[in-house]
């Protein structure tokens, strides 16, 4: 409620401030795409000076409305439209869409001078990287030698950190960013050169958490003349995010389910049905079903759709018979952390992608109900990663857990072998896209 009032005051200032309009078309806007420029004002834009989003998540209303007042009073004395181009003198809040954004592709062009540095915000988060890539510049210590493009606040040796090559233009010449981000993963072509290929975009702001489902776009100001054009947007449905993360995906997977049958699997296989080239259990019948390969480390990728309240799992080195939650290494949670009969009734080790009873994953990175998700599970020694939707929403360590639900034991958490599997609890949650990739070999 809190929030829904604060975007009616902000709304309305927007209007006498006469700067929130929706950006005018553009001739030359590319197909599918949104500008975000109209060419004459600074109209969809609002200023924010550098703070955590969770800190605005603590103001008030009238905190956080009197922060934007505050931000544009700064922003406009520094921000200006100038034949068609938006420019900055390199000082004043970080011009900043109004609108949040999620999954995205992002066209952008600039032009900079020498000594700047700035970037590029992606859900109000730091950044991608624009700077003096010349020793002149006084920051190759700080990595300018490998210029721009790069996730510069990703921490030291992460992938996307370092630009993959120097494709900065010179001083004086425009530049082209684009960038395409689903959930965490980012990629980024400088003047058509690939400098970010898939990687991780960290939260700086709290690196304990995923990177934030949505939030805003900004351009930054840190002390050196910076000109912007032709900024795009441009929404990324669902189905091509699951398209754009199984492209992207690791080479050496095999598909271990053939959209026909369950040829190749064992277990209670007459409690299940293929149905439409997806596998799920037939109603009131479960069991756990498992591909029948003995696995140790492995990587497994797949596409999930629950109905209202779903709820199944992924068996995890599963001996072939028993509670896979307890005699497996563990079950993986596939189940709606939306539906009304489980929040704030469950464990948190209970919610989707948790390792059951275990280890909590974190929650918000669901598609609604009934919309087909990407998930890939790595499992590794002890260690177990979940990524959904292309967000990591679990990284831990079984050998380290000592508490446990309801103090009930699971003795097979170290197990070091056993199967893949779906362990079905009675509800029709559909599988599809199944494939496995052993990291053993």
């Amino acid at each position: 409620m809190k929030k829904t009032i604060y975007y009616i005051l902000l709304s309305l200032f927007f209007i006498s401030t006469s700067f929130a309009f929706p950006a005018a078309e553009d001739g030359d806007c590319p197909e599918g795409f949104a500008p975000l420029l109209n060419g004459e004002d600074l109209r969809g834009w609002m200023g924010m000076t550098s703070i955590s989003p969770y800190e605005m998540d603590k103001m008030t209303d009238e905190e956080l409305l009197a922060k934007t007042r505050a931000d544009w009073l700064e922003t406009k004395d520094h921000w200006w439209m100038e034949d068609g181009v938006l420019m900055n003198d390199g000082h004043g809040a970080f011009l900043t869409t109004e609108k949040k954004y999620g999954d995205i592709e992002l066209l952008i062009e600039y032009k900079t001078v020498a000594m700047a540095d700035s970037g590029v915000y992606l859900r109000t988060t730091p950044q991608v990287q624009i700077w003096d890539y010349t020793e002149e510049g006084g920051k190759w210590e700080s990595g300018a030698d490998k210029g721009s493009g790069g996730l510069w606040n990703n921490s030291p040796g992460s992938p996307g950190k370092d630009p993959l090559v120097l494709a900065d233009r010179p001083f004086g010449e425009w530049n082209s960013l684009r960038i395409i981000q689903v959930g965490e993963r980012t990629t980024v072509y400088l003047n058509d050169e690939l400098v970010v290929n898939h990687a991780r975009m960290e939260n700086y702001w709290n690196r304990d958490l995923p990177l934030r489902r949505t939030g805003h776009i900004q351009l930054q100001t840190h002390g050196g003349e910076i000109a912007w054009r032709n900024i795009y947007v441009r929404e990324i449905g669902w189905t091509e995010a699951r398209e754009i993360l199984a492209e992207k995906s690791d080479a050496g997977y095999k598909k271990i389910f053939n959209g026909q049958d369950l040829e190749g699997w064992k277990g209670p296989l007459d409690n299940y049905t293929v149905e439409d080239g997806t596998v799920l259990c037939k109603p009131d019948h479960g069991g756990t079903i498992y591909y029948d390969e003995m696995l140790t480390d492995f990587k497994v990728r797949l596409e999930f759709k629950l109905p209202p309240a779903g709820n199944n799992g992924l068996a995890i080195r599963y001996p072939g018979e028993g509670d896979t939650a307890y005699v497996g290494m563990t079950e993986l949670q596939i189940i709606d952390n939306s539906a009304p009969e489980y929040i704030g009734r469950l464990d948190a080790r209970q919610y989707h992608g948790s390792v059951y009873g275990m280890i909590a994953a974190k929650k918000g990175y669901q598609y609604p109900v009934g919309v087909w998700n990407f998930e890939e599970v790595t499992v590794k020694g002890s260690r177990i990663k979940v990524e959904l939707n292309g967000t990591v929403i679990l990284d831990g360590d079984v050998k380290d857990v000592t508490d446990f639900m309801h103090d009930r034991p699971h003795p097979g958490k170290d197990r070091t072998s056993g199967y893949f599997g779906f362990a079905g609890h009675n509800d029709p949650v559909r599988y599809r896209n199944v494939y496995l990739k052993k990291l053993d070999d």
